[in-house]
């Protein structure tokens, strides 16, 4: 009997209740707009139940993406996220703090697709609210990793006329945020990285992979990373915007998530173009 008691008690010991699982697993937290939502695609309903919504809005986007991907290299993250379609960073610092202040594993911020939406390429707002969630995470969990996302050239802002970055070259806009972000982490004593995703698009479009230009039809062979506005990601373009953040936050080779990746087949991208866009993130995060 008493021998029968030792094993139950370590099968006690060994088994791990799905609830526990959670509990000791990481806490990764996104904050940003419809850039992180997926909007624009079937990325922004995608497997919302993996992911906390903290807006319970039924949102997966580009936090269901991270889980599928941890799920598969065996990873215990606890995703959740916080977006607003439109917002900006001062918005969820001013909004919803009571939300997201909390003491979290990792945290990443997406700002406004061109910083400032009265003032676009100006980063000032973006100086002042980006330290101070980063101070706010810091304060909460002082070993938190608070990464900044440097996004994408948005094809309108660049080939139609009005747009703030209007005849420059297509990859400007991508490196003047990046560039800004570069400069506000410098900065900020509790910004750990930039995340260069605008960069991965820039350089699938320098690999012909992607088409430079959505305006004026799409090259055989290509893809679009843009969505039917031409400033929003495509299923393609979240997914390489997702395995960028992926393989910089875990430090894992997005490679070796492989030909047969689940969110890649259930979004209907074909397996080269997910290889591709795989080894492109990989190249970007300086593991080519």
């Amino acid at each position: 009997m008493l021998r029968a008691f030792a094993m139950f008690a370590i099968a006690l010991l060994i088994w791990v209740s799905p609830a526990a699982a959670r509990d000791d697993a990481r806490t990764i937290l996104f904050i940003g707009n419809s850039f992180t939502q997926g909007a624009g695609s079937a990325v922004l309903r995608y497997r919302a139940d993996s992911v906390e919504d903290l807006n319970e809005e039924g949102v997966g986007g580009v936090p269901a993406l991270f889980a599928t991907f941890a799920e598969q290299a065996g990873l215990r993250w606890k995703v959740s996220h916080e977006l607003r379609g439109g917002s900006t960073l001062g918005f969820h610092l001013r909004e919803r703090r009571a939300v997201i202040d909390a003491p979290w594993d990792v945290v990443v911020m997406q700002q406004y697709s061109v910083l400032d939406p009265e003032r676009p390429g100006d980063p000032t707002e973006t100086a002042h609210d980006a330290p101070a969630l980063a101070a706010m995470f810091t304060r909460a969990n002082p070993s938190v990793d608070v990464y900044l996302m440097a996004t994408w050239s948005r094809a309108d802002q660049v080939y139609r006329e009005g747009g703030h970055w209007y005849r420059r070259p297509l990859a400007a806009m991508a490196l003047d945020l990046r560039a800004a972000m570069d400069a506000i982490q410098a900065a900020s004593p509790d910004i750990d990285g930039v995340i260069p995703v605008g960069e991965g698009w820039n350089r699938a479009i320098a690999h012909g992979i992607a088409d430079p230009d959505p305006y004026d039809g799409r090259a055989f062979g290509k893809i679009d990373l843009w969505s039917h506005d031409q400033y929003h990601a495509s299923a393609a373009g979240s997914y390489l915007e997702a395995l960028i953040v992926f393989g910089y936050v875990t430090g894992i080779d997005p490679r070796t998530l492989g030909p047969d990746e689940r969110a890649a087949r259930d979004l209907g991208i074909a397996t080269p173009v997910a290889t591709a866009l795989q080894q492109i993130a990989a190249e970007q995060l300086g593991r080519g």
